[in-house]
């Protein structure tokens, strides 16, 4: 796109522009250069996405320039949702059902989202606030999203039905742009809480995070590692990895379909993608029983954050040997072992997640129907009942 710049006598202005891209392979060398400290906007992840993508997702990559400098970027994924996909338990009342059937034909189709559908928080969008301000920036996302949606319908003949920006943390700056979101008919919704682990400087190693229990938490997890005893940790490698990710997958679906509501699907070659794309910034843990593969964690290594990512089990033996519990304790270790500063947990199971130390931490999203014969109130209750604020009790196992 041809750059000018504006003269009037004195005054002169750089145009603002942005160019839409389809493949990693056709961003700028310029766009790792960004200071941004986030691994999910890095290509060696957005590469290894893109070769296991799940199929109803499509991710497009936005820059945004200044002249010729690259000044922002975001992470656009056209996602196509139909009931099979967002509802994976099929065994629930009429009435629930009957509740689906609705949800389903109000929001099937097509969304665009701006950030990662597969990974809670905001890892969606970066700019450079010293050439560019929140407002231009967004000005310029609000162009791109409305050339997406006529490209949509011109190559695809589908009509986006959702729009929504996703993740933010209560004090994310982008909240100071609620002037751009009211004049875009994008209105605010809590979702459940991303659960954090702050790392405290005390906790020079695992036994001093152990230490740090009450005695009713600290009983706790000798009981969890006791019934895991006879479960060996080990670190699965690349070739492992692909020539196990059947197996892996399996796992994963067996949790993930669990879920009940959900949005996609990985693809089978999803884990071995990363691994290849990543190396050593991306960790794959099996749970081996008696030399069987029985369960298994990912860890993402996000500069000074440890993110954890997709797990699964033999759901037969999870509780007996509670393997959840104990991964959630592995990847504590992890952290303090290797010095990061924080683990981000997410937000499914918000109460075991406690347990171990985590904290709630409110998020935000965004969002809006295409159809303006269907409120945002409407919306706004199905997104609720898809992604309800479940009532939980909080533990507190820390001493003091």
């Amino acid at each position: 796109m041809k750059t000018e710049v504006f003269n009037f006598g004195l005054f002169s202005f750089v145009l603002i522009h942005y160019k839409i891209y389809n493949s990693v392979n056709q961003l700028p060398n310029s766009w790792d250069a960004l200071s941004n400290n986030d691994i999910f906007l890095k290509t060696d992840f957005l590469k290894g996405l893109e070769l296991s993508s799940p199929k109803n997702i499509t991710s497009y990559y936005l820059g945004v320039f200044k002249a010729e400098k690259l000044v922002g970027i975001a992470i656009i994924q056209r996602v196509e949702m139909y009931a099979d996909d967002i509802f994976r338990n099929n065994r629930s009342p009429t009435i629930k059902q009957l509740a689906k059937q609705l949800v389903s034909k109000i929001i099937k189709g097509n969304a665009l989202i701006v950030g990662s559908l597969m990974h809670t928080g905001q890892h969606g969008i970066y700019f450079d606030t010293q050439h560019i301000s929140p407002k231009e920036y967004l000005n310029q996302l609000e162009k791109a999203l409305h050339d997406l949606i006529a490209k949509i319908k011109s190559e695809y003949n589908k009509k986006i039905r959702i729009i929504a920006f996703k993740d933010y943390f209560e004090n994310d700056a982008i909240h100071n742009s609620s002037e751009f979101f009211k004049t875009n008919n994008l209105y605010k919704v809590q979702v459940q809480p991303n659960m954090v682990l702050p790392i405290l400087d005390a906790w020079k190693m695992p036994e001093d995070y152990v230490s740090s229990f009450n005695k009713k938490y600290k009983r706790r997890y000798k009981t969890a590692r006791k019934k895991a005893s006879s479960i060996a940790c080990k670190e699965l490698n690349k070739e492992f990895i692909k020539n196990n990710s059947e197996t892996l997958f399996d796992l994963y679906e067996t949790v993930s379909d669990n879920a009940g509501v959900n949005s996609f699907k990985l693809h089978k070659l999803h884990f071995y993608n990363l691994k290849v794309s990543l190396g050593e910034k991306f960790k794959v843990f099996g749970f081996f029983l008696n030399e069987e593969l029985v369960g298994f964690y990912t860890l993402i290594l996000n500069n000074d954050v440890l993110e954890t990512y997709f797990l699964g089990y033999n759901k037969d033996l999870q509780q007996k040997y509670q393997m959840y519990l104990n991964m959630l304790f592995n990847m504590a270790f992890f952290g303090i072992e290797n010095n990061f500063k924080t683990i981000v947990y997410a937000r499914t199971a918000m109460e075991i997640k406690s347990s171990i130390g985590a904290k709630p931490n409110i998020m935000h999203v965004y969002l809006k129907h295409t159809n303006n014969f269907i409120a945002n109130t409407v919306l706004k209750c199905i997104v609720k009942y898809m992604n309800p604020i479940r009532k939980w009790e909080e533990r507190h196992p820390f001493k003091g």
